[in-house]
């Protein structure tokens, strides 16, 4: 890992870490709060305060972030995050910019490109922004152990889950990039892997973070197994190479790594206009995901969100206004940390590069560095 992307790997973590320090000036007291006074009154809070985002499937891992997203940021009266059951990211991307209801989503970076391909739809790129880049996709292939690589797969009958989800448009989308084509049908997971058992289709297919639930509960036995799916360098720059691994998928996976590639998620908004009462609740959203980021991180949440680095721009979005101005305003926070992360990095020659084992090691050196009180 460079030393710049070691710099990113902790201050996209460090800088929210700061910004939720609950020192920093908060009340002793808390005003009393005496609720309203109608149920007219009480229907407008409500509405006020709710904030909805559209997740995906039951057990998925988007379904799952959502909960998430609802536990840590849950603040009473003040604000609340309703997580909504949806199709995935490709379906979604219509949710937000068309249902009233919805607010958020979750989306990926190659949804504007899908978008761009509905003739029905314009400036798609001023209708939804992104809050943040959150974590990747990765996509899983899984087919009997007599297809060796994705090339066998060509020309055969495959699964892209169902209509309208993110699987249906990213997988498909993967699969064209690789140079692979198939015959794709639509039908859900579990069914398709029965499909699969029974010799009715040659693979499945999945694009979703990884460890995915249906899959890792899924027992290939000696007849299945992952069709490794290598990243070429003519792929476009929505997808990146990934890896699938042991400890992700114990009963798929061996001592060696399966190649694949990903596509990164992020939390797609509606731009609301400026002063809409959309847009404030949506404000209070930033303030209170940027500033408490740093609970994400607890050991009992998804292991995903150690991948989110907060400050990562995505190519060909515009970020939602009030994001990019939170992390306008925070980059102060990266200028007081950059001297002390060259001397930790300095001090630390030989320390291993995942972004998690660096933060951790960052955190206990510069508790050392701090002198008792």
């Amino acid at each position: 890992m460079s030393r710049l992307a070691q710099y990113a790997a902790v201050l996209g973590i460090a800088l929210v870490a700061s910004a939720g320090d609950p020192a920093a000036g908060a009340p002793d007291t808390v005003p009393t709060d005496v609720g309203p006074a109608t149920e007219a009154a009480l229907g407008e809070r409500m509405n006020a305060n709710t904030v909805t985002v559209v997740t995906g499937t039951p057990g998925g891992t988007y379904f799952r972030i959502g909960a998430e997203l609802a536990f840590v940021l849950d603040d009473g009266d003040k604000l609340r995050i309703l997580p909504i059951l949806g199709k995935g990211a490709g379906e979604n991307a219509y949710d937000i910019r068309f249902l009233k209801g919805v607010d958020l989503g979750f989306v990926r970076t190659d949804t504007l490109d899908q978008l761009r391909q509905d003739k029905r739809l314009k400036n798609i790129e001023q209708q939804i922004h992104y809050i943040a880049k959150l974590f990747n996709d990765e996509l899983h292939i899984i087919a009997p152990k007599s297809i060796r690589t994705i090339s066998d797969l060509a020309g055969k009958r495959i699964s892209f889950d169902v209509k309208g989800s993110g699987t249906d448009y990213s997988g498909r989308a993967m699969f064209r990039e690789l140079g692979v084509t198939v015959e794709g049908i639509n039908v859900d997971q579990p069914t398709a892997l029965e499909m699969l058992r029974a010799g009715e289709i040659e693979a499945v297919v999945s694009v979703a973070a990884k460890p995915v639930a249906f899959i890792a509960n899924f027992d290939p036995g000696d007849r299945f197994h992952f069709v490794s799916a290598p990243y070429p360098d003519t792929m476009k720059e929505a997808y990146v190479p990934a890896t699938l691994m042991r400890a992700d998928y114990p009963k798929f996976v061996g001592e060696e790594a399966v190649e694949t590639v990903a596509v990164g998620t992020v939390l797609g908004v509606y731009n609301s206009p400026k002063g809409s009462a959309r847009y404030e609740k949506l404000v209070r959203f930033v303030e209170a995901f940027f500033g408490k980021f740093d609970k994400f991180l607890a050991p009992s949440r998804h292991p995903k969100w150690r991948e989110v680095n907060l400050a990562a721009s995505v190519t060909g979005w515009k970020r939602f206004r009030p994001a990019q101005e939170w992390l306008d305003r925070h980059r102060e926070l990266e200028a007081v940390a950059q001297p002390n992360l060259d001397r930790f990095f300095q001090s630390q020659p030989q320390r291993p590069a995942g972004k998690d084992e660096i933060y951790q090691a960052y955190l206990k050196w510069r508790q050392a560095q701090t002198p008792p009180r």
